[in-house]
C-alpha cells in the first residue's frame, strides 16, 4: 500500500511564501511521476508547473526520500487553493499506482 501526504500549507499575506511538501511512503519500487496540482474553489484542478510563471514557484525532490516540494514566493490571493501531490510509479509487487494526497489547504489573504 502506497501513502501519500501534503503537507506545509497555511495562511500568508500576500508577499510572503510557503514551502509546501509531499512525501510518498509505503510499498513503493520506483516512481516514475511526483507533480503538484492546486484547484481554486469552483475551478478545474491545474498541474502547477503549466502555471508558475516568473519565476515565484520552484519545484523539487529528494529522491532518497520520496519527497517533492513546492517552494512558493511572492504569493498573492489568486493563489489561494487547496494543494494536492499526484504521484505515480510501481510497487513492490510490480503493479502500478497512482496515488494523490489529501491536499493541503494555502490562503493567501492580509
Amino acid at each position: 500500500q502506497v501513502q501519500v501526504v501534503e503537507s506545509g500549507g497555511g495562511l500568508v499575506q500576500p508577499g510572503g511564501a510557503l514551502r509546501l511538501s509531499c512525501a510518498a511512503s509505503g510499498t513503493i519500487a520506483s516512481i516514475n511521476a511526483m507533480n503538484w496540482y492546486r484547484q481554486a474553489p469552483g475551478k478545474q484542478r491545474d498541474m502547477v508547473a503549466d502555471i508558475s510563471r516568473g519565476g515565484r514557484f520552484t519545484i523539487s525532490r529528494d529522491n532518497s526520500k520520496n519527497t517533492m516540494y513546492l517552494q512558493m514566493n511572492s504569493l498573492q490571493p489568486d493563489d489561494t487553493a487547496v494543494y494536492y501531490c499526484n504521484v505515480k510509479g510501481i510497487t513492490r509487487w510490480g503493479g502500478r499506482f497512482d496515488y494523490w494526497g489529501q491536499g493541503t489547504q494555502v490562503t493567501v489573504s492580509s
